[in-house]
């Protein structure tokens, strides 16, 4: 039997990779993919899910999930992917548009959904639209780039990976010091002693002993579902679960007394999330600044001393010429290292990175990572990284690893 076509579409922060999917979807004519001209094809992408998941929700109708008694939001991420791509192949498309569909999903999820992406090329074409060279499936048999809205084909597979293979990126300065500096008293940042979670009768996180010391460097890694969310909404006091249990924050132990405000002025918290759905007209130095205020956005006149603080990381960022520019309108790594800026501008005790590097490009998430080395090695906050990606740029001499499995336990590896 024939092998189908197999097309990898490489993007960046500044492709239209909307635009290009819309076109596939409803047959409109794409220069060098004219054989999808007449030919039906469905999406596998985060956005899909978040479709389906709305639709659950607001009309109580169930499509993805009408097998199961169970909601596709209560579903793991590797879960909601199984559950999308089964509905789509019973549609029997002609073809499978795929949009970053390893993202989100813990490493053996990502080899599993890896081997039945692969399976399912040898008998139906996919479009694969990827921001990592690693995510590309060894089936591919064309290459291209999409920049802005223009494709870019590859003759051979050889000339694409030689142009995008990335090269180091560095940051050169030292980071700025904070105006006043956020000193913990203790030695000890995060104590957990046999803390046990459990939610509607299933075991979630079972007898953990974790410490977390000033200036320490976690990678917290483990299969999706496993508890890593529990474990940090603990730490950062969105979590009732942590109630009752031995847990001491910035030497204080948990349930006696202490402000939730309080404990959060002490963590610097960064998450895609709140940063790809943030919307206001803000510049970037008004987003630096907020970081002093504890808010999303600034909504007070900030201090000359502010303004030459927040001037000063824009330098290192090489942001400084954009400083009055709004932040909505930068590119998704730009957004990250300004987040990035906002959550170290107080040198808080310990820094939490939740999946930071998700989505961004190559470049953009060697830069990011590069960044964090920056911030680990010229600061003593603690850092705890958490990322399903083994970005190969962090610094190995720094880290301690804390593996939450799947049964709710831990397995601790410190790393030399």
């Amino acid at each position: 039997m024939h092998q189908p076509k197999s097309y990898a579409i490489l993007t960046n922060n500044t492709s239209q990779t909307r635009s290009i999917i819309d076109k596939l979807l409803v047959n409109m004519p794409i220069p060098a993919l004219q054989q999808l001209q007449d030919l039906k094809g469905l999406l596998f992408s985060r956005s899909e899910i978040d479709r389906f998941m709305d639709e659950e929700e607001r009309h109580d109708i169930k499509i993805l999930t009408k097998e199961t008694q169970q909601s596709l939001k209560t579903m793991s991420s590797g879960e909601q992917k199984k559950a999308l791509l089964r509905y789509l192949l019973q549609q029997e498309p002609d073809f499978l548009v795929l949009v970053n569909p390893f993202d989100n999903l813990d490493v053996a999820t990502q080899a599993q959904l890896k081997e039945q992406l692969c399976d399912i090329a040898s008998s139906k074409i996919v479009v694969q639209l990827v921001s990592r060279l690693e995510d590309i499936l060894p089936v591919t048999t064309d290459f291209f780039k999409l920049d802005g809205e223009q494709l870019y084909p590859y003759e051979t597979a050889k000339a694409f990976w030689e142009e995008n293979q990335g090269q180091a990126i560095t940051f050169s300065g030292n980071i700025p010091q904070p105006l006043q500096a956020l000193e913990a008293t203790d030695t000890e940042l995060v104590k957990f002693e046999k803390v046990s979670v459990s939610f509607d009768g299933r075991q979630v996180l079972d007898q953990i002993d974790w410490t977390i010391k000033r200036g320490e460097f976690w990678q917290l890694i483990g299969p999706n579902g496993s508890g890593k969310s529990t474990l940090l909404s603990m730490i950062t006091g969105d979590s009732h679960k942590a109630y009752g249990q031995d847990l001491t924050l910035f030497g204080q132990k948990k349930g006696s007394g202490e402000s939730v405000w309080d404990l959060k002025k002490k963590i610097g918290y960064f998450t895609p999330a709140v940063t790809d759905k943030f919307q206001g007209y803000h510049s970037l130095e008004h987003m630096i600044i907020s970081g002093l205020h504890d808010s999303i956005g600034l909504y007070v006149i900030p201090t000359d001393t502010e303004k030459r603080l927040a001037h000063e990381w824009l330098k290192l960022l090489g942001l400084y010429d954009k400083r009055a520019n709004h932040f909505r309108d930068l590119s998704a790594g730009e957004k990250r290292l300004i987040m990035m800026a906002r959550a170290m501008i107080k040198h808080p005790p310990l820094l939490i990175l939740d999946e930071p590097t998700a989505g961004l490009d190559d470049p953009s998430a060697a830069l990011f990572v590069d960044l964090v080395n920056k911030i680990a090695s010229e600061s003593d906050t603690a850092i705890i990284f958490v990322s399903h990606r083994k970005e190969p740029g962090l610094h190995p001499q720094f880290n301690y690893i804390l593996n939450v499995r799947d049964t709710g336990s831990i397995g601790r590896v410190g790393l030399p």
